[in-house]
């Protein structure tokens, strides 16, 4: 008989994520999984779980939780000889990857589509020596979205991020930043913010990267430049509409390795957590796990 392990945040969607428990375990059964439950107590445990699923060969791991506990559950999995399915019940805030997966948001939605026997291959992003599904930042916009509040996260959701975003841009600075990628190719500047984004859903905004999917194996990259207030405003505009690949104080490239340094002391966001400070390395690992989609 097949195996599935659902791992479960009990504090994610306000609490509630062990009342979808039942209707998973039933919907799993019918497709002939015997079902494993394990409820997170503390950091990390997602990713015990999900290790342990890998190493007794499941077939199916299915995260119910926010980011964090897709998060994990990913580090779990990346790099394992046997790697389950994964299956998506997004609780969280802004759930990205689900986002850019075009898996339902709405809890209810997502546990039918578990019914699916389709799915997709996706890209994960190492950083490091830990991994990520959506995007890297570094500047002080970045650094804003640590303080974001989970009352913020609650009552505004997604925009919580972008609202403590634009409190940094009336005491904006740049800082110097060199990137090494590609072939030899590098770039050195005074940047306000760079970006590197595996999909196309950033902090809710589902057009950040329009053109990036989520197996195509690249880095899309963006190189904000130390601009003025108002060329900022536009740029933020710009960010909104899907449109900041093409603005005048933006360089965009795509890469599969990037290296990245600074003279100043710089921590980085990776997928809304604070990361390690620079220099840091980023690589894309293509196709590497696989998703239940609808």
């Amino acid at each position: 008989m097949k195996r599935a392990m659902v791992i479960v945040n009990p504090s994610s969607g306000k609490e509630e994520a062990l009342d979808y428990v039942d209707e998973i375990q039933s919907i799993l059964e019918d497709k002939e999984y015997k079902v494993e439950i394990a409820q997170t107590e503390k950091e990390l445990d997602a990713t015990k779980f999900c290790q342990d699923a890998c190493t007794n060969e499941f077939d199916l791991v299915v995260s119910l939780g926010g980011d964090g506990t897709l998060n994990e559950t990913i580090n779990g999995m990346v790099d394992q000889s046997h790697r389950p399915k994964l299956g998506i019940i997004p609780l969280g805030t802004v759930n990205d990857f689900a986002r850019a997966l075009q898996i339902p948001l709405e809890p209810k939605e997502a546990i039918q589509s578990l019914r699916s026997d389709r799915s997709k291959k996706v890209d994960i992003g190492k950083f490091n020596d830990r991994y990520f599904v959506n995007i890297v930042a570094i500047g002080s916009i970045a650094e804003a979205t640590y303080e974001v509040t989970p009352e913020q996260k609650t009552k505004f959701g997604p925009l919580a991020y972008v609202m403590e975003g634009f409190k940094t841009l009336s005491s904006k600075e740049g800082y110097p930043l060199r990137l090494e990628y590609g072939e030899g190719q590098s770039w050195e500047g005074e940047c306000f913010l760079f970006l590197a984004a595996l999909t196309n859903s950033t902090g809710g905004i589902e057009r950040l990267s329009p053109q990036a999917e989520v197996n195509d194996g690249l880095l899309h990259c963006y190189i904000i430049k130390n601009v003025s207030m108002i060329r900022l405003a536009s740029i933020v505009t710009a960010i909104m509409k899907g449109k900041l690949k093409n603005q005048e104080d933006v360089e965009y490239f795509t890469a599969q390795h990037l290296d990245i340094y600074s003279e100043n002391e710089l921590v980085t966001n990776v997928d809304g957590e604070e990361g390690d400070p620079l220099p840091v390395s980023i690589d894309v690992k293509p196709s590497h796990i696989n998703v239940v989609v609808e």
